[in-house]
């Protein structure tokens, strides 16, 4: 039988699930949301991509790419926005069965919203180099509901009819003069391996509305290993569809064009009361296992939020009694959030979020860690959690505002592969581990490191030479032009001075790298 839990907890009251389509960094400098994917073919080829903070450019989608596992990564490229003075955000990307890699991100007027789409860029080499941006779907193309928030892409991978189609599901944005009820989840579907895609279409429907109440119905998408396209979102119609909250999965066989849908949950309960806490909820299918899917989400009980999870193996018909993923004292008060998933390709299960059993106080403002658990694809038992951070984070308050609301894990032969923004250095930097399931072996790596404080370039504007006030050693610099572009590197800048007199008249950003830090700077060459 269903198993009806307080879903409420997960969908009233909650306005601002994920949105985080604002100018985020609001002038600080910010690395924030990152996303990553591993090669099927290669797995020591990674991808990462993130919402990245860049002077006078507002926040840009930056990808970086590894061929050692995650030991190195290649300098960041900087995705050019679709109109001068935009921003982006959102990304997520994902590999189909011939090796294309795709990304999908928001790019749009965060000021006026008088433009702003999603687009997918696709690359064919694992992220070295990236296409033309391809328009997925336009705030034009759903008048009065700016459908263009927190795109999920999702890939066709089970080598049936629709293999290769790229699935993109969005919502509302969280701008109540410009998005009205009632509020609808979206699809978009590319049959073409990218290069076009359809008009996008309300994921429900008259008998399985979203509703007027929950502003943002996010949906989770997913496709399973046997080629059937699902997404789970959130539901309150309490008129025409009773008194309870729902959960509807619509699903698809024909790459979106027809849908139909399941009532997966219902229930009542009291909303999660701090509005701090992250609070998306994920969807995940075992790829051993077309049947077999998995639903993670925060839930309250007693001001004590914590990490829950439930499953079903009848493809979304019936669902297991909701587990407790965290295993530190119940009712302890110490809140969990950020939540990310993924099963390894045998159907083991890999689950991680943001802890703060260890910190200070009892409030979303106290020091966290990343803490993960595994559970063996025969069993029925999580492992006992445990830390896959390092250390012991002291909070910033760049993570109260809107933004920095996903973090991301692959879990791939044994091995957990988890990014995640970190305030470690005073400033929100992308880390990654590789952690080893079996014997706990992990090396953290630093993707993505820029600091608040830049060296002092003189002067400015320049026309020959540029100087650094500071006396210290620095290793190596690279000069990046306004497209993104690593133009100039060298490996000394020194007291003397750096010639610039081959550089067009522009605005540069140059890294220095040191043995102890990266720093970045802006000058002008007239």
């Amino acid at each position: 039988m269903k198993f009806f839990f307080l879903i409420i907890a997960l969908l009233l009251l909650e306005n601002s699930l994920f949105s985080q389509n604002q100018n985020i960094s609001d002038g600080a400098y910010f690395d924030g949301e990152p996303y990553l994917v591993i090669d099927p073919a290669n797995s020591q080829h990674l991808v990462a991509a993130w919402m990245g903070f860049q002077l006078a450019n507002k926040i840009t989608i930056n990808t970086s790419y590894s061929d050692d596992g995650g030991i190195t990564w290649s300098s960041p490229i900087w995705q050019a926005h679709q109109t001068v003075g935009n921003t982006s955000a959102d990304v997520s990307m994902g590999y189909d069965l011939n090796g294309n890699l795709y990304m999908a991100y928001i790019d749009y007027d965060d000021v006026n919203f008088l433009n702003g789409a999603i687009y997918v860029r696709k690359s064919i080499d694992g992220g070295v180099n990236w296409g033309t941006a391809v328009e997925a779907t336009s705030m034009t193309d759903c008048p009065n509901q700016a459908c263009i928030d927190r795109p999920w892409i999702a890939i066709d991978k089970s080598g049936g009819v629709n293999d290769g189609a790229v699935y993109i599901t969005s919502m509302n944005a969280d701008q109540p003069t410009i998005s009205l009820p009632p509020y609808h989840p979206y699809l978009s579907v590319s049959t073409d391996n990218g290069v076009s895609f359809s008009n996008p279409r309300y994921l429900d429907t008259l008998s399985f509305n979203a509703g007027s109440t929950i502003t943002q119905p996010m949906p989770s998408p997913l496709v399973t290993s046997g080629g059937i396209f699902m997404a789970i979102y959130p539901s309150y119609e309490p008129i025409n569809q009773g008194p309870f909250a729902h959960l509807y999965i619509a699903q698809s066989t024909s790459a979106g064009a027809d849908i139909n849908h399941l009532d997966a949950y219902s229930g009542s309960g009291n909303p999660i009361s701090n509005s701090f806490l992250k609070k998306g909820s994920l969807f995940k299918s075992d790829p051993s296992d077309p049947n077999h899917l998995a639903y993670f989400f925060l839930k309250e009980t007693s001001s004590d939020v914590d990490v829950y999870f439930m499953e079903s193996f009848d493809a979304g018909i019936n669902w297991t009694a909701q587990q407790r993923v965290n295993q530190d004292p119940l009712g302890n008060g110490k809140l969990q959030d950020l939540v990310w998933a993924d099963f390894d390709l045998d159907g083991d299960l890999a689950v991680c979020w943001r802890d703060r059993r260890n910190g200070g106080t009892n409030t979303y403002q106290t020091d966290t860690e990343i803490y993960a658990v595994v559970r063996w694809k025969d069993s029925i038992n999580f492992s006992p959690d445990f830390p896959i951070s390092d250390q012991l984070i002291q909070h910033d308050d760049v993570l109260d505002g809107k933004g920095n609301d996903f973090m991301n894990v692959n879990f791939l032969n044994d091995t957990i592969y988890a990014v995640w923004g970190d305030v470690r250095t005073g400033i929100l930097s992308i880390y990654i581990n590789k952690i080893s399931a079996i014997d706990g072996t992990n090396s953290i790596h630093l993707i993505s490191k820029e600091s608040l404080s830049a060296f002092t370039i003189y002067p400015i504007p320049s026309i020959d030479k540029i100087y650094i006030k500071e006396n210290i050693k620095i290793d190596s610099y690279k000069i990046i032009n306004e497209n993104g572009q690593e133009i100039m590197s060298g490996n000394e800048f020194t007291e003397n001075g750096l010639s610039i007199s081959m550089l067009a008249s522009g605005i540069y950003q140059i890294y220095f790298y040191t043995d102890k830090s990266i720093e970045k700077s802006t000058f002008i060459k007239e």
